[in-house]
C-alpha cells in the first residue's frame, strides 16, 4: 500500500506541477460553459435549469482530455529511462500501475471538481430554487466519473505501449473513442440488427446512459470494473513485453 501511495503523490503532484494540468482542466471547464450558456442548452434563452449540457458533452471532451492526462504516465519514463530506476525500487509492477492509474482518476475527480459551480448556478436559477432533479443528477456525475475511470484506464495502457507521449495520445483518443461510440454505430448497422443488443452492451455508451439516468444498476457496475480490470492487466503485459 505504501508503494502505491508514493507513486499516487508523485504523479499528481508531477501532473500539477506541469501545465497541461491547467490547459486540460481550462479547456474543459471552458468548453462545458460555453455549451450551458451560449451554444445548444442556452440556459437563459432556454429558460431551463438542467445539467444537461455537462452530461451530454462532458464524454466528448473526456475522449480527449483523459488521454491528455494519461500519455506521459509510462510513456516518458520510458523515454527518460526512469522507468528502469523504478523497476529496481522495492515495487511490484502492480503497485506501479496502481499508483499511476489512481492518480489519474484523482485528476479526472479534480477536474470535475469545478463543475460544481455550474450545478449551484443552476440550482439557484430554477423557478423556484433547486427546480433540479438533484438525485439524478449525483447519479449522472457518477456516469461521468466512471467512464473517466475508464479511458483513465485506456490511456494508462496506451502509454505502456510507447515511449512517444504524442502517439499514446493519439491511440488512447482513438481506443476511447472506438469503445465509447462504434459499438452504437455498429449497432445501428441494418446487416447487424440480429445481434444489435448485445453490440450496445459491449460498448461503453450503453452503460453510461444506464447510469447518468440516476440507476444504479449492478450490470453496470461490474462492466466499468472489469473494463478497468482488463484495461490494467492489458498494461501490465505490455510493460513486462518491454522488459522482456
Amino acid at each position: 500500500m505504501h508503494g502505491i501511495l508514493t507513486i499516487f503523490q508523485k504523479e499528481v503532484a508531477s501532473f500539477i506541477n506541469s501545465l497541461i494540468a491547467y490547459v486540460v482542466i481550462t479547456v474543459f471547464l471552458v468548453g462545458i460553459g460555453l455549451f450551458f450558456w451560449l451554444f445548444e442548452y442556452n440556459i437563459l434563452e432556454t429558460g431551463y435549469a438542467s445539467m444537461d449540457a455537462l452530461f451530454d458533452f462532458g464524454p466528448y471532451f473526456f475522449l480527449f482530455l483523459v488521454p491528455a492526462i494519461t500519455m506521459r504516465s509510462f510513456s516518458e519514463e520510458m523515454k527518460t529511462g526512469t522507468i528502469e530506476f523504478l523497476i529496481t525500487k522495492p515495487l511490484t509492477d502492480w503497485q506501479l500501475i496502481l499508483g499511476k492509474y489512481f492518480a489519474a482518476v484523482f485528476l479526472v475527480f479534480f477536474a470535475l471538481l469545478p463543475t460544481l459551480i455550474y450545478f449551484v448556478t443552476v440550482y439557484m436559477l430554477g423557478k423556484p430554487v433547486g427546480n433540479l432533479d438533484v438525485g439524478a443528477t449525483i447519479g449522472a456525475y457518477i456516469g461521468l466519473f466512471s467512464l473517466g475511470a475508464i479511458f483513465a484506464a485506456i490511456g494508462l495502457f496506451t502509454s505502456a505501449i510507447t515511449d512517444n507521449q504524442i502517439v499514446s495520445f493519439i491511440l488512447g483518443v482513438f481506443l476511447c473513442f472506438f469503445f465509447f461510440l462504434a459499438f452504437d454505430f455498429m449497432a445501428g448497422v441494418k446487416v447487424l440488427e440480429g445481434v444489435n443488443a448485445f453490440l450496445l452492451k459491449l460498448g461503453i455508451m450503453e452503460h453510461y446512459r444506464s447510469i447518468s439516468r440516476g440507476v444504479i444498476d449492478t450490470r453496470d457496475v461490474v462492466y466499468f470494473i472489469s473494463f478497468v480490470t482488463a484495461a490494467l492487466i492489458g498494461t501490465k503485459m505490455m510493460l513486462n513485453g518491454r522488459r522482456n
